[in-house]
């Protein structure tokens, strides 16, 4: 499968709309699931039971949800590398069938 003209178009359209929207948003909240991977992952505890009563309390502990905040040049760095692709599209020669 070859990658056409429009699909480097199609591509950093998409780069620029993702990086819009890490430019917009402050923080994400994941939900359970994806916060135990993250856990699973990084080897860290879910719940920081280092005290005597964390552990006691840990089956009654809530829903683990992290919040993960994106660094400010992820989206402007997004941005940047989504026009750069949607640009060297305008460039590529049109596919001709045959």
């Amino acid at each position: 499968m070859s990658f056409y003209r429009n699909r480097y178009f199609l591509s950093g359209i998409l780069l620029i709309l993702l990086g819009l929207q890490f430019r917009r948003v402050e923080s994400f909240v994941l939900n359970e699931r994806s916060t135990r991977f993250v856990a699973r992952m990084t080897n860290t505890p879910l719940v920081d039971n280092s005290t005597t009563l964390g552990s006691i309390f840990e089956p009654v502990t809530p829903v683990p949800r992290k919040r993960v905040t994106p660094p400010r040049w992820l989206g402007l760095s997004l941005i940047a590398f989504g026009c750069v692709i949607t640009f060297h599209s305008f460039v590529i020669p049109r596919h001709r069938e045959g």
